[in-house]
């Protein structure tokens, strides 16, 4: 059983589809440690998924009362999942997750974690048919994701990898592909950004692999980046899925530490390193 901490969580303040209480009541039964609300932050041009800006507070109090509910039983953590096209907070966190959602050319926003039919679409009418333009897009827009945010952690960093799980949208050998992703962990590395491990894609179904794919996150160990793991969950039963296994596969990629947020609000010592 994975006893350790999880940051990437949401519910029914934006898509998820259980409580903050409840959230925190599975994340005792399930034996994690500590817990990370990170609602998605309000996107203005995509209003189905996220928080509203009139939410803000009162997710800022469920959460605040949920960690003075469970504290001695469960670490309580308040976060905001940024995507790259994000309003700013509105409210102070203990930490922000950095995602890229949406490409964006010539005024129309392609979400790369809807269906395969948007991107092959955009890839169509916007890319001239070259879906390696549309990836490289996507990637350039993740490595300026700490720049746009100022985020303590990056999200999926290949949430494009939903629909390729039989390789069908794209060659993840190619090596435009791989350019793309290296300049973004380079980037990222450099700035200290720590990675998830993120199982979300696994528990709804779409990929039998966690983000980021091995090729990249033996990549990430090659940098020097550091991670933690997340479930990304979004309902009460996946709160704690397969981060055990991610412990495993964190190992075989050549890494020897996690890390974990502190209650220390900044600084170097905002996160831990707990041994693998």
């Amino acid at each position: 059983m994975y006893t350790g901490q999880n940051l990437h969580t949401h519910t029914t303040f934006c898509d998820g589809n259980n409580t903050v209480e409840e959230m925190a009541q599975a994340a005792i039964k399930s034996g994690l440690s500590s817990l990370g609300f990170s609602s998605h932050a309000f996107t203005p041009h995509d209003t189905s998924y996220c928080m509203k800006l009139d939410d803000y507070e009162n997710y800022r109090g469920a959460v605040l009362v949920a960690r003075e509910k469970y504290k001695g039983s469960l670490g309580i953590f308040l976060g905001l999942e940024q995507d790259y096209f994000s309003v700013e907070p509105t409210i102070t966190t203990d930490y922000l997750i950095g995602s890229v959602h949406y490409v964006e050319k010539s005024g129309v926003f392609t979400p790369v974690d809807e269906t395969r039919d948007d991107i092959e679409r955009a890839v169509h009418e916007l890319y001239g048919g070259d879906i390696y333009a549309f990836l490289c897009e996507y990637y350039s827009l993740v490595s300026r994701i700490h720049d746009k945010t100022g985020c303590d952690i990056v999200g999926h960093i290949d949430l494009c990898e939903k629909f390729n799980r039989t390789g069908e949208l794209f060659d993840r050998n190619s090596g435009e592909y791989i350019s793309s992703f290296k300049a973004a962990v380079d980037k990222l590395a450099a700035q200290g950004m720590i990675f998830e491990i993120n199982t979300g894609a696994m528990s709804r179904g779409y990929t039998d692999y966690p983000y980021p794919h091995d090729d990249i996150l033996r990549y990430i160990c090659k940098c020097g980046g550091r991670i933690t793991l997340s479930s990304d969950s979004h309902s009460a039963d996946t709160v704690n899925y397969k981060l055990e296994d991610m412990e495993y596969y964190a190992k075989q990629c050549g890494f020897k530490k996690r890390y974990e947020l502190t209650e220390n609000s900044c600084g170097a010592d905002k996160f831990r390193s707990i041994e693998l």
